[in-house]
């Protein structure tokens, strides 16, 4: 009965109206919905969901609490695992991850997990109590987390769920990290959803100390040989951006998408009542096919620009999202496919006036399986432009490791850590993209709660 009935489609705003405006694309499942969608789910005697989800969330216990009209048991069910519910439920890549693994699937539509917690999330913050952490006992044993992104957000909740004592510094004057800095308003609400859920991660007692820079005003050195810090986990992620190194990349009008989307979500230069303006101009070119680049052409869009994303390789290459790609497609956003930059053209005041470009096709596959993308001589033209946007990936920035000795990097710049978080420094722990390099929020916040089981036994041991 369960997989005869059709995926229930999510409401959506309008793709002409949400494209002038930051307002949520998604409006997410009603109850009655919710509870239709649920009743989809086969609750599987190996569920394969719940193995493919990096934090292990516990997907049929708490699908089943849907069915059964207990929201807040799903509610409760979900914050054994995850304290930011209502984030994952937004930008988690479920298609590639649990629903990519789901057993309806293989023949038709998987369920729709990822809505579903979401729909858990928000009914749960919106129309009850939220779960009041129960008092644990203190080990009175000090843990600093460097960093409020995924990662650390996910190693503090679990550190503090078991009576650690836990400060959290971050170097900006705002919590959140990448989710607040990183990713856009029309993607992940900040006041409404985001500020709510890192409210719950102080709620279990976890205090967060703003524009703290580790590297600069505090070293790791002090933190644990003067503050009594017993253990450190280093979750900073990768904010160093990468560029093409082609000519005319110093020319105004060429951001990084960091600074870019910093600039809008942290400044709030979207706004018209905020003093922090942001060049955009009439024409944008995105360099590059991922989520970061996707986030920074709607932004573009939202501002009033005519936005091309450039991309080296075919549609199917894309490493975006399928949903982001569809509703970047949707708002209007035009795609140069097969298309490589090799020069940003300026104006005599030095400000970028085209994007000159070579055409490319498809070669043979190279080490992921993709197939490299080879210039054809004499195809190379110009998009006039008035600003170039970089997504290209970005790297960890190198202050913690330049300032912390016995912390091994990798050639990439990434810390050296084994499977559970341990550095080559004795009592530092790191997880997430200061590890791995550029990749999604849910990774980040699995290798959090990796490394606070790690530090959890190596205080045991102490």
């Amino acid at each position: 009965m369960a997989n005869r009935i059709p995926r229930v489609p999510v409401r959506e705003q309008d793709p002409k109206v949400r494209a002038t405006n930051f307002e949520e694309v998604c409006y997410g499942y009603n109850k009655e919905e919710a509870l239709l969608e649920a009743s989809r789910c086969l609750n599987c005697r190996n569920p394969r969901c719940m193995t493919a989800c990096p934090v292990g969330l516990q997907i049929p216990r708490f699908i089943a609490e849907i069915v059964a009209d207990n929201i807040a048991g799903a509610a409760a069910v979900i914050a054994e695992d995850s304290s930011l519910p209502a984030v994952c439920g937004r930008v988690c890549p479920q298609e590639t991850q649990c629903e990519g693994s789901c057993v309806l699937g293989v023949k038709g539509e998987p369920v729709a997990i990822g809505k579903l917690e979401r729909f858990v999330a928000d009914y749960s913050r919106e129309l009850e109590k939220p779960a009041v952490a129960e008092k644990v006992e203190k080990k009175g044993k000090k843990v600093a987390v460097i960093g409020s992104g995924p990662a650390g957000l996910a190693c503090a909740s679990d550190l503090a769920k078991w009576g650690y004592d836990v400060t959290i510094f971050e170097a900006l004057h705002k919590a959140g990290g990448v989710l607040e800095y990183g990713i856009p308003e029309f993607r992940l609400p900040k006041d409404k959803v985001l500020r709510h859920e890192i409210d719950d991660v102080r709620a279990l007692g976890v205090k967060i100390e703003t524009n703290v820079i580790v590297g600069r005003t505090i070293t790791i050195d002090s933190l644990m040989d003067k503050e009594g810090f017993e253990a450190v986990f280093i979750g900073t992620g990768a904010g160093l951006p990468k560029f093409m190194n082609i000519p005319g990349e110093n020319l105004c009008g060429v951001f990084s998408a960091n600074e870019f989307l910093t600039r809008n979500n942290l400044m709030k230069a979207w706004r018209e009542d905020y003093l922090t303006p942001i060049h955009a101009g009439k024409k944008v070119c995105v360099v590059g096919g991922g989520n970061v680049a996707m986030d920074a052409a709607r932004t573009a869009l939202r501002l009033g620009a005519e936005v091309h994303i450039v991309y080296r390789r075919t549609e199917a290459e894309l490493p975006a999202r399928r949903e982001e790609v569809h509703h970047a497609m949707e708002e209007g956003i035009i795609f140069d496919m097969l298309t490589n930059p090799v020069e940003v053209i300026g104006d005599e005041k030095g400000w970028v006036k085209a994007l000159k470009c070579i055409r490319m096709e498809l070669g043979e596959p190279d080490e992921s399986g993709r197939r490299s993308p080879v210039p054809i001589p004499g195809s190379e033209f110009e998009i006039p432009t008035e600003t170039v946007i970089m997504a290209l990936g970005t790297s960890p920035n190198p202050l913690i490791s330049k300032t912390t000795q016995g912390l091994e990097t990798t050639r990439r710049g990434c810390l050296v850590a084994n499977e559970e978080g341990a550095t080559t420094r004795p009592g530092v722990f790191a997880g997430g993209d200061a590890v791995t390099g550029a990749a999604t929020v849910i990774l980040a916040m699995g290798a959090g709660r990796t490394a606070a089981k790690a530090i959890d036994a190596y205080l045991k041991e102490r």
